[in-house]
């Protein structure tokens, strides 16, 4: 009989929070400043493609919210074009790797850690450029939702927002030229 109330009180509790929603592209887009836009090598303007992203995962409904491979490709296309580096036929091609995503189970304040690795590739010389695993944090807090299904959709979202935020300042730092790239210090 005990059990039977935990398990109606535990159903009930399922129920009022409500189903997890995967993380929606609009949320992990992110849009520079407009001094920022135009900032990059030259040779990057309009040149990059995203030519793959893996490491996602769908969400179930009756789990947790999770970050898509397909809302993932779509926000970081979307980021690139805000900052003007998406082309479509591009010299520079984007493996993306969504390595980790840390997600509390529970808890007012929820912070997701996303670890996603970053390989960018010049067809003309065939090399790997950039090869970056970064590591944006982001909490959501009961002000931004109370329930906590969406709580960690909203901090599923900042974090991948962060990350994509992150990029374009590790593509600052590379001299690309015409044959030759190499990171500034």
């Amino acid at each position: 009989m005990k059990s039977s109330k935990i398990l109606i009180l535990l159903f009930t509790a399922a129920w009022l929070a409500g189903c997890s929603s995967p993380a929606q592209m609009e949320g992990m887009v992110f849009t520079p400043d407009a001094s920022a836009v135009g900032s990059y090598d030259d040779v990057l303007q309009k040149q990059m493609q995203v030519k793959s992203v893996e490491g996602g995962e769908d969400t179930n409904p009756i789990w947790t919210s999770e970050i898509s491979n397909e809302a993932f490709q779509a926000a970081l296309e979307q980021s690139l074009a805000n900052a003007g580096l998406l082309g479509t036929d591009g010299r520079f091609k984007l493996s993306v790797t969504l390595t980790q995503v840390d997600q509390p189970l529970f808890g007012f304040d929820m912070t997701v850690t996303s670890k996603i690795r970053y390989a960018l590739k010049d067809t003309l010389s065939d090399k790997i450029i950039l090869d970056e695993v970064i590591v944006a944090p982001f909490t959501a807090t009961v002000s931004d939702a109370f329930a906590g299904i969406k709580r960690v959709r909203i901090a599923n979202e900042g974090s991948a927002r962060k990350n994509i935020e992150l990029l374009p300042q590790k593509l600052e730092e590379l001299n690309i030229g015409n044959e030759q790239v190499s990171m500034a210090f």
